[in-house]
């Protein structure tokens, strides 16, 4: 069903047949952003550095719900970002393209393992083109200069393939040549980062830390997609990351308080980086898959920092909480930050998540003082 939005208010206005349904997990979010904010220690948390990196060298990965985040970062601020990965995400503003089903359920069922057809790629692409007219996203025609990369497992029992489909649709839709889009589907892949690690989980596997041994370092395949060209290949990875994996205090990028976002993120910066002109990517961690619930195995064993390493690369990890709204701990692409219940921003450059990120790239562009 094609959906149609109405241009007389800042967001969308939601159904009224959804909004009873949709107040509870709203006002459980707030509680829990309270709750994650009094209950996180901070002796550790220090300030993120400025690196003065490149700003016009930026882009984004993630699997699962970092998936679905990486789609809609990537859509909301198309006009600075060159690139994008997503592993097992779907479309833009997946979860809120039903008019019959609320988003907070359709992220779970619709967006994930749909009994019939995936969420179009066709309204996602309407949407976007719509909320660009109202100011809340970047013009979407940005996007036909990115690369992009888009991954899905045969054997992934969470996001199903045809919902990643509709992600790869959505950006033929938005006139990105074929020649800047990488979609790989594995045969035997479950839901997972994949790796060449003998060490992890097996490459069918869907559970946790959905770290995969595949036989190949899907974070190199990326940031080569992204970064890389014939003319210009990226150096190879470095066999040991040396450069400085620190910690650092989010909560100053969160002044609406409402990102839900863990006390400490990471940032993983090659020293070749610290004088400045690095270019940034940011990683956005799955459900189940945050420091608070697997401790450092993505921002160490995935891969991302043995290429930075050797390509001039600063590796932004942000990181969200567990709540009683986000048991799993799941980036917002269905509306649990969003201050309105009947009308998530989630899918917009306002919404707490994306906005707060975003800052935090602002900030690694800063000059080093």
């Amino acid at each position: 069903m094609h959906r149609t939005v109405e241009h007389d208010s800042p967001l969308p206005k939601t159904p009224p047949t959804r909004r009873r349904a949709r107040a509870l997990p709203y006002a459980l979010a707030g509680l829990a952003v309270v709750a994650t904010l009094l209950c996180t220690p901070d002796a550790e948390a220090v300030p993120l550095g400025a690196y003065g990196a490149d700003l016009k060298r930026v882009s984004v990965s993630g699997l699962s719900s970092g998936g679905f985040m990486t789609a809609q970062f990537d859509v909301a601020y198309s006009g600075e970002l060159v690139g994008a990965g997503i592993v097992a995400g779907g479309p833009y503003h997946c979860s809120g393209l039903s008019d019959l089903v609320a988003p907070f359920t359709a992220a779970t069922t619709l967006c994930m393992q749909p009994v019939g057809d995936a969420p179009s790629a066709d309204d996602a692409w309407r949407d976007a083109q719509a909320f660009a007219k109202l100011s809340l996203i970047d013009d979407p025609a940005n996007l036909r200069k990115q690369r992009i990369y888009v991954f899905s497992g045969a054997k992934d029992s969470v996001v199903a393939t045809k919902v990643v489909d509709q992600t790869a649709r959505f950006y033929e839709l938005a006139g990105v040549p074929d020649t800047q889009v990488s979609y790989r589907k594995h045969p035997d892949a479950g839901h997972a980062f994949v790796t060449d690690r003998p060490q992890d989980i097996p490459c069918d596997a869907n559970r946790s830390p959905n770290i995969n041994f595949c036989g190949f370092k899907q974070s190199h395949d990326i940031v080569r997609w992204i970064y890389g060209t014939a003319d210009a290949p990226l150096n190879p990875p470095a066999e040991i990351a040396r450069g400085k994996l620190l910690t650092f205090d989010q909560a100053p990028f969160d002044s609406t308080h409402r990102a839900s976002l863990l006390k400490s993120g990471y940032v993983y910066v090659p020293a070749d980086c610290v004088a400045g002109g690095c270019a940034v990517h940011v990683v956005f961690h799955g459900c189940t898959q945050s420091a608070q619930t697997i401790g450092e195995r993505v921002v160490r064993d995935v891969g991302y920092n043995e290429i930075a390493e050797s390509n001039h690369l600063i590796v932004l990890y942000p990181q969200v909480a567990k709540s009683s709204a986000n048991p799993l701990g799941c980036w917002d692409f269905w509306g649990y930050t969003s201050a309105d219940p009947d009308r998530p921003d989630f899918y917009t450059r306002q919404a707490p998540q994306m906005a707060a990120v975003m800052k935090m790239i602002q900030r690694l562009g800063q000059a080093r003082q």
